[in-house]
């Protein structure tokens, strides 16, 4: 299963897969699959604050 980082702004909310991230955060899985989404990513660095955008990027775990 992917893992996720999940950050707002420059602050770090929380690692794990999407399961223990919307545990952590207490939103539904679908939400956490929605701060990855790459349309999400373009708004914010588009957005006059993107510090205060919620967003959550895969971690390669290839070893």
């Amino acid at each position: 299963m992917k893992e996720y980082a999940v950050y707002k702004g420059e602050e770090l909310l929380c690692v794990g897969d999407v399961v223990e991230c919307a545990e952590t955060l207490g939103v539904k899985i679908t939400t956490i699959y929605t701060y990855a989404a790459k349309d999400r990513r373009k708004r914010a660095e588009k957005s006059k604050n993107p510090d205060r955008w919620t967003l959550a990027y895969a971690i390669d775990n290839e070893e």
